[in-house]
């Protein structure tokens, strides 16, 4: 799996918290031990690639594993569930001026 430059910086503060190289690599959903190691060492094109990208910050960063599931898979479900949250507050307006608006004879 490629990995974005975002995602690189995310692994390069990730490792110079001292995160260990398998639980990056799980928070990116396992398959990606070798990039990190890559990223880790300089080595391949995707090591060059990383070595011009900044390590994101300490506040950027997931917390530290291990992960029990892939932190992307848990953002992604977060964020789905936060428009879900959303879509419903927001039908639950509608329905609640729907009946106010009924009450009033409108």
């Amino acid at each position: 799996m490629a990995l974005s430059d975002g995602e690189i910086a995310i692994v390069k503060g990730m490792l110079a918290r001292g995160d260990r190289q398998s639980d990056i690599a799980a928070y990116f959903g396992g398959s990606n031990g070798g990039r990190v190691s890559e990223i880790n060492t300089g080595k391949s094109a995707l090591g060059r690639r990383a070595s011009i990208i900044t390590a994101a910050p300490a506040s950027e960063l997931p917390p530290p594993g291990p992960y029990f599931v892939s932190g992307r898979a848990a953002i992604r479900a977060k964020e789905t569930l936060t428009a879900l949250r959303d879509l419903i507050d927001q039908t639950l307006e509608e329905i609640n001026n729907w009946e106010a608006s009924s009450k009033d004879g409108g």
